[in-house]
């Protein structure tokens, strides 16, 4: 069974309208779940990241590990950078741009391992 979940991108916009935000929290840690074993990173902690949104200043720590573990395995290769300054200005293209690469990985199974580097 494939790990990953597909999701209806409208479905998901009138959740978090009517869960007044919340279900962008569990959709967060749900997604930083299934990057983590697309990229098959086992040190990533997506529970630690979703309890540091609630901190000041842990949330810089959550969006840049997330958007890392992200930069890995999009099939864009964006950088993390890009990722990190969208959440703040534009959340919505960073929810986008994961969400549809999740989709397609449910749908066609999960992409190769990314390269382990170089040591």
């Amino acid at each position: 069974m494939n790990p990953i979940k597909k999701r209806s991108m409208v479905v998901q916009v009138l959740l978090i309208i009517m869960t007044l935000g919340f279900y962008a929290i569990y959709w967060f840690y749900q997604t930083a779940q299934e990057l983590k074993t697309v990229a098959r990173d086992e040190s990533a902690s997506p529970a630690l990241w979703t309890l540091l949104l609630f901190v000041p200043f842990g949330i810089l720590y959550s969006y840049f590990q997330y958007a890392e573990l992200y930069e890995k395995v999009s099939t864009e290769k964006i950088n993390k950078w890009i990722i990190f300054i969208l959440w703040f200005c534009f959340s919505p293209a960073v929810w986008f741009m994961v969400q549809r690469d999740l989709n397609n990985w449910a749908e066609k199974g999960l992409p190769a391992p990314a390269a382990a580097p170089l040591t």
